[in-house]
């Protein structure tokens, strides 16, 4: 019985892209709602290594974001991604963090495209 319902939660799924940040993934799943609606649905998973337990477990949040709130959401978020950066001066990417076009075109021997980061897309 589970295994139907994650089939059906999958099939609601209509374009998905993973960031990796450290010991965090977000996922950023478009989603399809009943109504034939998409909306976003950001997740954030965090490993963690329970005590005592070989397997590490993941603390997952989510966020849903629908298309009617995607004007305010971007121009929110914007804002304090520029207080940060004027508060804090050039802020670096994380070293690990490699984005999922780059890892395919090093696996293939091609040149990996430059980065723009979570600052640069926001850019206008």
């Amino acid at each position: 019985m589970e295994n139907q319902k994650d089939d059906k939660r999958d099939q609601e799924i209509v374009y998905s892209r993973s960031v990796k940040a450290g010991k965090r993934i977000y996922y950023l799943d478009v989603r399809k709602a009943r109504n034939e609606d998409l909306y976003l649905c950001i997740t954030e998973s965090k490993r963690r290594q329970v005590e005592g337990e070989e397997v590490p477990s993941f603390e997952k949040h989510k966020v849903f974001l629908y298309k009617e709130d995607f004007a305010h959401f971007t121009e929110g978020l914007q804002d304090v991604i520029a207080y940060v950066q004027n508060q804090l001066g050039e802020i670096e990417e994380r070293k690990e963090w490699v984005p999922e076009t780059a890892e395919a075109a090093e696996e293939s021997g091609e040149e990996a495209p430059k980065k723009k980061g979570l600052f640069g897309i926001f850019k206008k």
